[in-house]
């Protein structure tokens, strides 16, 4: 008994018709009706009844026709676990992340080299904005990317790295350094450091900003909020950080913004569509890292 004869009966038993069946298998009838005979002498039974128009089971059919179809499903899925397994061996990965963050990403890539050395991975960086996009694209398998409170882009899962408040920031003579919050409304009267167009505290300001109708003057920009907290030490205006920056800096005095405004690092992947066997790996060493 051959696989091809499995398949050539089930395609003639879907079908009822030894034409169609040819047709939707891409082989000759004739191979198809000569091979299907071979069956039924092996098996010893009619297995199609051959008499009408329409060519329908016979019970011996009947019976065979479940087992056939498992036994393509089997042999499907054997070539499959057999593809992920070169693709493991001999895969892509690409991630993307942002320039600040507290993921291990060297220990989780090292990890992950060690399991799969022959897997190539690329990683690069971006804003939020473009990783995201990169990552509904197909363009990145994964990304570590800033969102806001409860927010999850289209399309993709997340699991988060960090959850913290956005403080504003100032160099310690400041006229500003001794209080303890400070509003969206005094904000824009001052010059502001932050984030470049893109990254998610950014958004995150320029939604607030928008929602009372105002407009931030942004002076200075850098790629990470080291670099912002560095400028507003030496007292260039007024750093828009995460707090675990603006309260470990030695330099800086910590302002809570009000309301409240709330960043997110999370770790997204597709949460739909085709991933590579080497990026599922990937994805789920990070979500167990993270937990």
């Amino acid at each position: 008994m051959e696989l091809r004869q499995l398949e050539y009966f089930v395609a003639v038993a879907e079908e009822r018709n030894f034409t169609r069946a040819a047709q939707r298998i891409h082989v000759a009838q004739p191979a198809v009706s000569a091979q299907i005979a071979r069956l039924e002498r092996e098996v010893g039974q009619r297995l199609l009844d051959r008499s009408r128009r329409e060519t329908r089971l016979t019970a011996a059919g009947e019976a065979m026709l479940p087992h056939a179809r498992a036994a393509l499903s089997a042999v499907a899925h054997a070539r499959l676990a057999i593809d992920e397994l070169a693709q493991l061996v001999r895969g892509t990965v690409t991630l993307g992340t942002v320039t600040s963050h507290n993921l291990d990403i060297p220990a989780l890539l090292a990890d992950f080299h060690r399991a799969h050395p022959a897997v190539e991975i690329t990683l690069s960086t971006d804003t939020s904005a473009a990783l995201i996009d990169d990552v509904q694209s197909g363009v990145l398998d994964a990304a570590i990317v800033s969102v806001g409170p409860h927010e999850v882009p289209l399309g993709l899962a997340v699991e988060v790295v960090t959850d913290e408040a956005i403080d504003a920031a100032v160099c310690l003579d400041d006229p500003w350094a001794g209080r303890t919050s400070i509003g969206v409304a005094q904000l824009v009267e001052r010059r502001l450091i932050a984030l470049p167009m893109g990254a998610g505290i950014r958004a995150q300001l320029e939604r607030a900003c928008a929602a009372a109708g105002l407009t931030p003057h942004v002076a200075f920009e850098a790629n990470t909020p080291v670099a912002l907290a560095e400028l507003a030490a030496r007292g260039l205006g007024v750093a828009i950080v995460p707090r675990s920056v603006s309260r470990t800096h030695p330099g800086l005095a910590p302002i809570a913004i009000k309301p409240e405004l709330r960043g997110r690092l999370v770790f997204a992947w597709r949460s739909s569509g085709p991933m590579s066997p080497a990026a599922r790996v990937l994805v789920e060493m990070a979500r167990r890292l993270l937990r």
